[in-house]
């Protein structure tokens, strides 16, 4: 069985290595309760790599639904609504951000106590996948660096 675990862990290793080759790096984030069965992520995207890169999903085990959402003026009224992927071009960056486009976190299996992490998978297709943890700051306000 030896011989077989570092055979099965090479195989592993271009799973992970896309995000790294794409230049995708996830810093200033944070996640918060909106209740005990929902919360928001929030973070600064960041594509160093020499295409563009699109978040398509994010994924955690920690809810039962997580989707990408943004805020819309509808008839003068700000709405929370579904977004679509988020395209990030070559050098540029993106921000996830209360008030903006951010990550819903619904059907939370228990609530986000400050303290803790939450553990994300950010799906950028053909650039790969990155894994964040984000430490949960039920007290942070906007603009405010952790």
């Amino acid at each position: 069985m030896k011989p077989l675990l570092p055979a099965l862990c090479l195989g592993l290793i271009p799973l992970a290595a896309p995000a790294q080759d794409a230049g995708l790096v996830i810093h200033g984030g944070y996640a918060r309760a909106a209740d005990p069965r929902s919360g928001a992520a929030f973070m600064v995207i960041e594509n160093r790599g020499a295409g563009a890169c699109t978040l398509s999903s994010v994924a955690s085990d920690a809810a039962e639904r997580v989707e990408l959402h943004t805020h819309r003026d509808e008839g003068g009224v700000m709405r929370m609504v579904k977004a679509g992927p988020i395209r990030i071009p070559a050098g540029a960056r993106h921000e996830l951000a209360r008030g903006g486009d951010h990550v819903m976190l619904m059907g939370l299996k228990q609530p986000l106590a400050d303290g803790e992490e939450l553990a994300l998978t950010l799906d950028f297709g053909p650039c790969g996948t990155v894994r964040a943890r984000l430490p949960v700051d039920n007290k942070r306000m906007p603009g405010h660096a952790h």
